[in-house]
């Protein structure tokens, strides 16, 4: 860009992991080549992975207001969803009728959570920490003793239901419970597969110093009601009887009208996140079809997609295709001070000295 050009417009829609980072690494490499703006409903960014250690008094999800955000960063925020793209036009519409106007358009949604399995209590981030909380007081009072962990087939957040069931066995230990018995059930050949060998390995390990066991490879989970409720696990054949069953939600994507989407909603997207066939538009988080959902590989999405918008900008960045690198922490309840989860290369620091009671 020249002193005489005008700053390339980009719009952020969402608030999240990947809109953060994304707005933080333009910011950092295009500066003022770019005009950005944050278009997103909620009024808060939350670092949803500590939600799960909530109902273990171990960690609380820190908020962020957008609108603090958007003043450090220079960013306009507009309070509002996004409903349609005109992506011929470069245009977006907002929730509320409002026609926005863009040269490069993130699309950093998230996706849809959808509880999945009848009879099973669903975690999810953000919801009430009583909800779990709830049993786990009846662990104290020993009106349950045997719980199973589902792991949703498809497109969800796994890392959480091992985590409840590694924290809710040590909190049960701590609290003297008897003849525990809990079980986890999920699809994959090994614990977190998908997270690559070295964390399948600490997956497993974990599972086994808490008595968690495992039941991998199940081609399917039902819940038949009762006292016990029982768990049928297909392809092992498997009947486990359940005081209680936990997952959590199964996730879709959010079909934005003039976006493309495959089947399933989530946002067909290249290396550098470019949106396939729509000239101008990106996608990066868990609304895209990465397979795997998790806040640090969205922050990796996010960046690529940063550089290609800086470079197009004209910022001195070359753009580099997204090559995701699993960097996971497993909550296991042992640390009474859970470490941090997120990891961005923008997003961390700006996390961090937030953390030291900088501005």
């Amino acid at each position: 860009m020249n002193e005489t050009s005008s700053p390339t417009r980009v719009i952020v829609a969402g608030g999240g992991v990947a809109g953060l980072e994304a707005l933080l690494a333009l910011r950092g490499l295009a500066g003022g080549r770019v005009a950005l703006t944050l278009l997103a409903p909620e009024p808060d960014f939350v670092v949803r992975p500590l939600t799960v250690a909530e109902p273990f008094a171990m960690g609380h999800a820190e908020r962020y207001p957008l609108a603090d955000v958007a003043r450090e960063l220079g960013v306009t925020l507009v309070a509002d969803g996004l409903s349609r793209v005109d992506a011929d036009a470069h245009r977006v519409k907002t929730a509320d009728e409002v026609e926005l106007d863009y040269d490069a358009l993130l699309l950093a949604l998230g996706a849809r959570a959808e509880p999945w399995l009848s009879g099973a209590l669903t975690w999810a981030p953000g919801a009430d920490a009583d909800v779990y909380g709830g049993l786990l007081r009846d662990l104290e009072e020993e009106y349950v003793s045997r719980i199973v962990f589902v792991v949703p087939p498809g497109a969800s957040w796994p890392l959480p239901v091992y985590e409840l069931a590694l924290m809710t066995s040590r909190q049960a230990s701590g609290m003297g419970a008897r003849d525990l018995d809990l079980h986890l059930v999920t699809s994959e050949s090994a614990p977190l597969a998908a997270f690559g060998d070295e964390t399948s390995s600490t997956a497993r390990r974990e599972l086994d110093a808490a008595e968690v066991f495992l039941h991998a490879g199940a081609t399917s989970v039902e819940v038949v009601p009762g006292k016990p409720a029982t768990v049928l696990v297909g392809g092992a054949g498997e009947r486990l009887p359940a005081d209680r069953v936990v997952t959590v939600p199964r996730l879709h994507g959010r079909r934005i009208p003039g976006v493309a989407a495959d089947t399933d909603g989530f946002i067909p997207v290249d290396d550098h996140g470019r949106v396939t066939g729509q000239d101008g538009v990106w996608a990066a988080g868990d609304g895209t079809t990465h397979p795997i959902k998790q806040g640090g590989l969205a922050t990796q999405q996010a960046d690529a997609v940063a550089r290609d918008i800086a470079a197009r900008a004209g910022a001195p960045v070359e753009p580099e295709p997204f090559v995701p690198e699993m960097h996971a922490v497993l909550l296991t309840g042992e640390d009474p001070r859970p470490p941090a989860k997120l990891f961005g290369e923008y997003l961390t620091p700006w996390l961090q000295e937030r953390a030291r009671g900088g501005s």
